[in-house]
């Protein structure tokens, strides 16, 4: 009987995530599964919860990767600190600011937005505008807009929600491990991230951290958390003490993976890293550039760790993104809602994030742009 794993061939990921994934995270997730109770495991948790605090440099007690996606760290800092009418901004300017819209509503706050052109990124005069005209319990934001490849100035967001009751709720999907994120220093609440972008572990969890701010929101609601398995009243009993509180199973392996990719990088040194990230971005915006390839992003405001590259008016687009893919066994991403068609979305994440990778796409892309 044909085992359909036997046909899993190599692929160099330089989409919008998954990003590759170092040999010894996969050698984590291949050791021996133990109990999600075990004293043992309990002292890999422990790291982990210091680990992350390290990479958002946060002191926040409440720290912990949730079980499931990135995903699922959005609806679990949506679900636990909104109850029903309450007041919430939403700054959008990309699909995942949609979904923070789309999350919200179900939960059936008071929704209001203000939109931003996509490959822009929000202004801080838009959002003095929104905050002079109402009290908000929740402002959210997307730090690193992976479908648009801009950054947004989520610390001077920050400083404008400085000293207000006003929680302050940040996407950091794509940007945790590939640019700064400085999560008390920037004033940031509660944030959320996923493993499968900069920080190269296998998609499954979703780094999250809620400040004394957020906790005492969540622990002063007056609805009961309308989610029992994101619900952080109860995980969080999970997550500390020498006496855990049994909530759910665990992916054990995961946490595996996650503490070894996360050693990797502290272990590479932030600043190496962030820097290595800028490095590789620089090199393939020179390599595009001698294509006659223009990026979507103006440069101040232009992640390193996702490329939005404009589509040539000759090339095609979907032909020359399934060439790379089963020619060259290269993966790129597709432009998505209104940018579908009229860009190329190419990750430098993590792993990813390497001069001979960069190298190894310029030259498959110029072939391939070469024979039409």
């Amino acid at each position: 009987m044909t085992n359909l794993l036997d046909g899993i061939e190599e692929t160099l990921l330089m989409g919008p995530g998954p990003s590759c994934v170092a040999e010894p995270v996969y050698q984590a997730l291949s050791r021996k599964t133990i109990g999600h109770l075990d004293p043992y495991f309990i002292s890999i948790m422990d790291a982990v919860k210091g680990q992350l605090k390290t990479l958002l440099n946060t002191q926040n007690q409440l720290t912990i990767p949730i079980s499931g996606t990135g995903s699922a760290g959005m609806e679990t800092c949506f679900v636990n600190l909104i109850e029903p009418g309450d007041a919430v901004l939403i700054l959008i300017n990309g699909v995942f600011g949609m979904r923070m819209q789309d999350v919200a509503t179900r939960l059936r706050a008071d929704v209001d937005t203000v939109e931003f052109e996509w490959g822009q990124p929000v202004t801080l005069d838009a959002v003095k505008t929104a905050l002079a005209k109402k009290t908000y319990k929740i402002v959210a934001i997307v730090h690193a807009e992976t479908s648009t490849g801009v950054c947004n100035p989520i610390a001077e967001i920050g400083s404008l929600l400085n000293g207000s009751d006003t929680i302050y709720l940040v996407d950091t999907v794509t940007g945790l491990g590939g640019i700064p994120v400085e999560m008390d220093a920037w004033g940031i609440d509660a944030i959320y991230s996923g493993t499968q972008k900069c920080l190269s572990c296998p998609p499954g969890l979703a780094p999250i951290s809620f400040s004394e701010k957020a906790v005492a929101a969540l622990q002063s609601r007056q609805t009961k958390v309308p989610n029992w398995y994101l619900d952080l009243t109860m995980i969080a009993n999970y997550w500390k003490g020498a006496t855990r509180a049994y909530h759910h199973t665990a992916p054990i392996n995961m946490i595996y993976g996650l503490y070894q990719a996360l050693d990797l990088i502290l272990a590479e040194g932030l600043e190496h890293v962030h820097q290595r990230h800028q490095d590789t971005h620089r090199l393939l915006v020179q390599g595009l550039g001698e294509l006659g390839i223009d990026m979507l992003v103006a440069p101040e405001c232009r992640l390193p760790m996702l490329n939005s590259v404009v589509i040539p008016d000759a090339a095609n687009d979907a032909a020359i993104r399934s060439a790379l893919l089963n020619k060259h066994k290269i993966e790129i991403g597709a432009g998505l809602g209104a940018l579908a068609g009229k860009i190329w979305r190419i990750g430098l994440m993590g792993h990813t994030a390497r001069p001979e990778n960069v190298q190894r796409l310029l030259t498959a892309l110029k072939t391939e742009l070469a024979q039409g």
